[in-house]
């Protein structure tokens, strides 16, 4: 028995909209509305995430959006670009990331490359336990003649894994010094 077209229902197509239909520049365009619509970021990331200036001065140079993480009050930063990763922007976020001192360490992009998706995982499990990567892939769609809308996707995030591994090492090295100095100290003493 096949269903009668009144069960059948309407469904429009999402299709893709270039990024530059909606933001045709990066600076003046796409950084502006990122700092309006920060909960868009704020819930990809999973992050209570304050945004609160745009083009902030890092010596000679200008990061996109730095902000803070309200959950502990560290630093955060955005980099973004309405293009695939490329070696420059990945130097840029880097020297910002120092330069600012950020705990929080967001890269948006159009399209992550892989060597950039490693290298921003290789980040996270080295950097220390209270420092975090995010690789946001950015999109534009569109269902018919809607507006388009905004589709963010986490493509490189924390390992929760690799920070559990770490806290084990410090641990075991925390241990190991103890018992070093219990040896030395007393050694110490009677020289």
């Amino acid at each position: 028995m096949s269903p009668s077209k009144s069960q059948i229902p309407s469904l429009g197509r999402v299709k893709r909209v270039p990024l530059r239909d909606v933001w045709p520049n990066e600076a003046t365009s796409f950084t502006p509305w990122l700092l309006q619509n920060q909960d868009v970021l704020a819930e990809v990331l999973q992050l209570d995430i304050s945004l609160e200036e745009s083009e902030a001065r890092v010596g000679r140079y200008s990061l996109d959006l730095l902000g803070v993480n309200n959950e502990d009050n560290s630093k955060v930063i955005v980099e973004n670009q309405l293009e695939n990763t490329n070696h420059g922007h990945l130097g840029q976020l880097l020297v910002y990331a120092g330069g600012m001192d950020a705990k929080t360490v967001v890269w948006i992009a159009s399209e992550f490359r892989a060597e950039h998706r490693q290298a921003l995982d290789w980040l996270n499990r080295v950097s220390d336990r209270d420092t975090h990567f995010y690789g946001v892939e950015v999109e534009a769609v569109q269902i018919g003649d809607s507006l388009p809308a905004p589709q963010l996707s986490l493509v490189v995030e924390p390992n929760s894994f690799s920070e559990d591994m770490r806290a084990e090492d410090d641990d075991a090295w925390m241990v190991e010094r103890g018992s070093r100095y219990k040896r030395f100290w007393p050694q110490f003493f009677e020289v």
